[in-house]
């Protein structure tokens, strides 16, 4: 396992040793906002301890990156595979136009989370976020799933305005007894059913073994499932699997 103390260091410079060392298990300590790390990362384990900056992730082809803190805005931006675990919190567009991989968020995120969202095939990108979202979420999605858990929220809304304006793709959930304000006309909302139930048990499996949640109790709640109005001209434009 390669140790690297971070402090003030160039992330650029942190970077090009992520690159070089042979180690598959890397840890990062005292991180203090430094972007771009873990950067196309392929095969390799990245444990981040402290606070990761802006782009965190961006453009992940595999590799799995975990931060034992906060993380700033636009994380796992454009990532095509792996998996990002963040033990806190994250800024806004997080997971902005992420095409495949799973991003796991302990707590909150904000605004514009899941932004340009895309699946084709086998590359069905998942966001979960455990407590709640800004506005906005959704924004544009085209594909894969978003899930809002809405914990500490006291079964309100767990997002803020415009959830999922401009979606044409893709599903989210929203775990809360209140649909949220400023829905668009191009989003059909309806209570989750069984089926429902069944793929989100699925979905849920890794992220509450990996923050330690009870998953029945989560799945014990009321859903909402927000999909594109089959009637959006946006749905012709698209691929869609």
């Amino acid at each position: 396992m390669k140790h690297i103390v971070v402090k003030s260091r160039d992330y650029q410079e942190v970077n090009q040793e992520i690159r070089s060392t042979k180690d598959k298990n890397i840890v990062l300590s005292e991180v203090f906002g430094q972007r771009y790390l873990g950067s196309s990362l392929k095969d390799r384990e990245l444990t981040i301890e402290g606070t990761a900056g802006n782009a965190l992730g961006c453009f992940l082809d595999g590799g799995i990156i975990t931060v034992h803190g906060n993380a700033q805005d636009a994380t796992g931006d454009t990532m095509n595979d792996g998996k990002i675990v963040i033990h806190g919190s994250c800024g806004d567009g997080t997971g902005l136009a992420m095409r495949g991989g799973a991003i796991y968020i302990r707590d909150s995120s904000g605004y514009r989370s899941g932004i340009h969202m895309k699946a084709y095939e086998d590359k069905q990108p998942l966001l979960i976020i455990g407590e709640r979202a800004g506005s906005f979420l959704g924004e544009y999605q085209a594909g894969g799933t978003i899930i809002v858990l809405g914990r500490n929220q006291a079964g309100k809304s767990p997002v803020g305005y415009f959830c999922g304006t401009g979606m044409h793709g893709g599903t989210i959930y929203l775990r809360c007894d209140t649909l949220p304000v400023s829905l668009p006309p191009q989003v059909a909302v309806r209570d989750a059913d069984e089926a429902d139930m069944q793929v989100l048990g699925g979905l849920l499996e890794e992220y509450c073994s990996l923050f330690a949640f009870d998953k029945t109790e989560l799945l014990a709640s009321h859903f909402f499932v927000l999909q594109p109005n089959s009637a959006t001209p946006y749905k012709m434009l698209y691929t869609h699997v």
